[in-house]
């Protein structure tokens, strides 16, 4: 992403941060604060906001994406009732391009292909685009250079997922002359993907399965009609942003979770279980909690856009304000109705794709599945794929952590052996649908996850010791504010 003019929340951080923090001397941190927010966090008052969010859309053309009044007065829900519960709520605009699909559609040998629009892809002429189709070999890095495209010049190409983003793929097929792309899964599941900005777009980019990308690999040269169109218009949404007002503030406890859902549906699951499990905690955490670090939670928007909102709120922030944050937890779709118990690798122990998370990332993942494991549940690691909003944290160095229960991937049978489900179907078969709505949710899932969170972030705001080295009990520390050319400096090395 590209970084956003600063706006007034930079400065209102700035502020905090200059500001006399509270000493720990001011607020005797109970130790059983941990076990009391678990008490004290309930499912039935989770669901309750679900149901709030599940009428907002019913009002709302059944969504609640960024830029629309659907996230508008989901956004004002939450933030209403942290201003009541004694947050202190600030609420961070930004700007960035609407979309909406309309039309996908593939069409091969006179048999239709499921496709999905890339987010941002750029679009065919009303009525599609026909053109023999060009199939890439798989290789480690396919279709990522444009060496690996030859003699695709006026076709379509087709193209598996992995070793680079979708937008290299489609640039480097468009520089080798080809008129649009089919990307297809390299693993069980359709394909829901973005270009992460719009001016990355060159051709019409779309998503399909693996099973029908491997079907479509055999027929090279084949007739294909590919029509992919998406609405875009310039839009302005904003993040919510709540603080504690005890606990010091040069080591902030951060966890967030994105509001808007996709123009398609309401969102409970994706991501209404997450912010309503956040907003139930910060509600019985309190405004003025006894802690130690302040917590901060965020309730970002235009996730669904490519993780818009929560990166213009990490770009926002200087090099010496993103110090003040001690670590950020994440929490996107976290009751999906064929459940799994997944926790970001921040270790990478099952050295998959992305590598681990900045250092502090590997307590965060022992913290939150220890909690989980304790009560008989266990659970699987995800690798920092990029596909939620502890993306831009992460790559400034902030540790990172949290859960997820899955979504468009199938669970398989060991997963449906160990935790109960159907093998062979989608972890949230709803993903990204208008059925993704009050049915579409594992309440049981829901809870257990819920207490993990409220346990790990509990704990987290009376001592960051092991994620960090800074230990309770001690003075806040009053950082020095470098000259503003030596600040840039230090953010850009």
């Amino acid at each position: 992403m590209s970084l956003r003019p600063k706006r007034s929340f930079a400065a209102l951080v700035l502020t905090a941060a200059l500001a006399t923090a509270v000493t720990p001397a001011a607020i005797a941190a109970p130790a059983q604060l941990p076990d009391q927010l678990v008490k004290k966090t309930d499912v039935g008052a989770i669901n309750r906001h679900l149901i709030a969010l599940q009428r907002i859309a019913d009002r709302n053309d059944g969504n609640r994406a960024a830029g629309t009044d659907g996230h508008a007065a989901s956004a004002e829900y939450i933030a209403g009732k942290l201003e009541a519960a004694g947050y202190s709520v600030t609420r961070q605009e930004f700007p960035f391009i609407f979309t909406e699909t309309i039309e996908e559609k593939l069409t091969v040998g006179g048999a239709d292909v499921p496709i999905t629009v890339m987010t941002y892809t750029a679009s065919t002429p009303e009525g599609g685009i026909t053109a023999p189709l060009a199939v890439v070999p798989v290789d480690a890095t396919p279709g990522c250079e444009v060496t690996d495209y030859t003699g695709v010049a006026g076709r379509i190409v087709l193209v598996s997922r992995g070793g680079c983003t979708f937008a290299q793929k489609q640039a480097a097929a468009a520089d080798a002359g080809a008129v649009a792309a089919i990307i297809y899964n390299n693993e069980a599941g359709p394909l829901n993907g973005t270009l992460g900005d719009p001016a990355a777009a060159r051709i019409p980019t779309g998503g399909i399965t693996q099973a029908d990308g491997q079907a479509l690999s055999g027929q090279n040269g084949a007739t294909v009609t590919l029509d992919l169109r998406e609405f875009q218009e310039p839009r302005t949404s904003y993040n919510v942003i709540a603080e504690t007002k005890t606990g010091r503030k040069d080591n902030v406890v951060m966890a967030g979770a994105h509001l808007d859902s996709v123009p398609e549906g309401p969102g409970i699951n994706d991501n209404g279980t997450g912010s309503a499990a956040l907003l139930e905690i910060a509600l019985q955490l309190g405004g003025k909690p006894k802690v130690e670090n302040a917590v901060r939670f965020a309730w970002w928007s235009a996730e669904e856009f490519g993780l818009v909102g929560s990166t213009h709120y990490v770009d926002s922030l200087s090099f010496e304000q993103q110090l003040d944050i001690a670590l950020y937890l994440n929490f996107d779709m976290i009751g999906s109705p064929n459940a799994a118990y997944f926790a970001y690798d921040g270790d990478d122990s099952d050295g998959e794709g992305a590598g681990p998370g900045p250092y502090g990332s590997a307590q965060i993942e022992a913290e939150l599945t220890g909690y989980l494991n304790a009560r008989g549940v266990p659970t699987e690691g995800t690798d920092f794929d990029g596909r939620s909003d502890y993306g831009e944290f992460i790559a400034v160095g902030i540790p990172a952590g949290g859960l997820f229960t899955g979504a468009e991937d199938a669970k398989t049978p060991e997963q449906a052996a160990k935790w109960g489900g159907q093998a062979g179907v989608a972890f949230d078969p709803c993903y990204h649908q208008a059925c993704d709505n009050l049915g579409n949710v594992d309440r049981v899932a829901l809870d257990r996850n819920a207490d993990a969170i409220a346990w790990t972030l509990g704990t987290f705001a009376l001592s960051t010791e092991s994620v960090n080295g800074v230990a309770p009990g001690k003075a806040a520390v009053k950082p020095h504010r470098a000259p503003a050319g030596e600040a840039r400096a230090l953010a850009a090395a």
